[in-house]
């Protein structure tokens, strides 16, 4: 079994999408652990804003079978292929590790969005502060305690429990 950590993002009512998505994801790999969920304005575009956080689980799917299946549960909430790259999303989830693997396929591995974006760090560092970057061997704690990016904007939101 391999750690997998997802992050979730919805801008098209996306409380309903969140919530569906943690409700899928459950029903498909079992016992999850979420981060908090945070609300950020859109990047890269003009939108509303932004639902991020992050779940992880235990899986035996490869690699390409879970990304198939993050793809599968998208459409399930409605995601379309083919819309523009920094667009309003119904549901987003982008593996960002896979255990401690580093690789360019199937999946870009580790995302580089995680020390990117403080919609996608501050979720894991929340969650597993202790955890280290397979690239970097900083703790995701330490990366976010040094993060220079853009912070602000950045809010916790309570969801109901999915």
């Amino acid at each position: 079994m391999t750690e997998a950590f997802v992050g979730i993002g919805s801008n098209v009512d996306p409380e309903q999408h969140v919530t569906q998505a943690v409700k899928l994801l459950r029903a498909r790999f079992g016992k999850l652990h979420l981060s908090p969920f945070y609300r950020n304005p859109a990047v890269g575009f003009d939108g509303d804003d932004f639902l991020n956080g992050i779940a992880v689980f235990e899986t035996s799917l490869s690699v390409a079978e879970l990304v198939r299946a993050l793809d599968r549960i998208e459409l399930d909430c409605g995601r379309e292929r083919g819309a523009a790259r920094f667009a309003p999303r119904t549901l987003d989830l982008d593996l960002l590790l896979y255990g401690d693997l580093v690789t360019e396929a199937p999946a870009k591995l580790p995302r580089k969005e995680i020390l990117k974006y403080s919609f996608v760090l501050k979720p894991l560092a929340d969650l597993a502060p202790d955890h280290r970057h397979p690239q970097t061997g900083e703790t995701y704690a330490a990366h976010w305690a040094s993060f220079s990016g853009e912070r602000s904007g950045l809010s916790a939101v309570s969801l109901p429990d999915p």
